[in-house]
């Protein structure tokens, strides 16, 4: 199956639908009258397809076991066809596309199986996807406008020329990622008055995002979260929040991290972890949510 333990939990919809056609009229009415001699078609099919939904992963070999939170079986008739849509929700890593389309598939099988004895030309004409929500590529949005990105390293052994640098290049690859341009990268001592000296001087240049990482840590020369706080006209406690509960669910020892973030004008400022692991997991806790900030700040309508 594929790695989905980087992703992050969200709610997640999907809903398919299928068609089935009778021959006659009669079939029609026999299902509406429930006078199918195998009993209430509908009812069965709606049993059917939500025993179908939460047994997906045990048919289809690639699809994940996930929580399935709701789901709902909807019948139309119209003309010779009944129309069947089947939703289904869930607050996880991954989308829910294949089990409503094995929800609506079973749905069919089951009444064309209550249906062939008394309606020899009965067919299942389709199967689709009709929509589906959730996940990073419902809130990954168009800017308005190109943004601007600094990432500052805070390390004295980097800087000092003694260890490489992988956590700063691995935000600028997730960065690159989301169309943000980087326009600075440097490295500084684990100094209050560098960190900051850094900070304001791509504050001034009017850069939209400066992104630091290290000194997020519980040693005495991990001091980016007080260099950067003072900083800030607005804390987003969110921020910080939503990287540490991320990071704990790959690493205990990520709730012992500093990471914080808020705006300095319409510049926003963010702390993150020094290792690159710690980074990365970063980056996929808050990217591409955080870009919804700059449609906020310019009062630009979600779309």
């Amino acid at each position: 199956m594929v790695d989905i333990t980087s992703k992050i939990k969200s709610h997640r919809q999907a809903i398919a639908q299928a068609t089935v056609r009778v021959s006659k009229w009669e079939t029609i009415q026999s299902i509406k009258s429930k006078t199918v001699p195998k009993g209430d078609v509908l009812e069965a099919g709606r049993i059917a397809g939500l025993f179908a939904v939460k047994k997906t992963s045990e048919m289809i070999p690639d699809c994940h076991p996930l929580p399935i939170e709701y789901t709902d079986v909807r019948f139309q008739i119209e003309g010779l066809e009944i129309i069947i849509d089947v939703e289904v929700h869930t607050i996880y890593r991954t989308g829910v596309e294949v089990e409503a389309m094995h929800g609506a598939s079973v749905v069919a099988l089951t009444m064309y199986d209550m249906l062939k004895p008394i309606d020899k030309g009965i067919e299942i004409c389709q199967i689709k996807l009709l929509s589906k929500k959730g996940g990073k590529s419902q809130y990954t949005e168009t800017q308005s406008r190109s943004l601007t990105s600094a990432v500052i390293v805070c390390s004295d052994s980097i800087s000092q020329g003694n260890k490489e640098d992988s956590a700063g290049k691995a935000i600028i690859e997730k960065l690159e990622k989301y169309d943000v341009k980087v326009v600075d990268y440097s490295v500084v001592a684990d100094e209050i008055i560098d960190i900051q000296k850094a900070v304001l001087s791509l504050y001034e240049a009017k850069t939209d995002m400066i992104i630091l990482t290290g000194g997020t840590g519980l040693s005495p020369r991990d001091v980016t979260p007080e260099a950067i706080r003072p900083l800030l006209d607005q804390e987003i406690p969110g921020i910080g929040e939503t990287a540490r509960q991320y990071g704990q669910q790959h690493m205990p020892y990520a709730m012992l991290s500093r990471s914080l973030g808020g705006l300095k004008g319409k510049t926003l400022i963010v702390a993150l972890p020094g290792s690159k692991r710690g980074a990365q997991e970063s980056m996929d806790a808050l990217f591409p949510y955080l870009l919804h900030i700059f449609r906020m700040i310019d009062h630009i309508p979600h779309t």
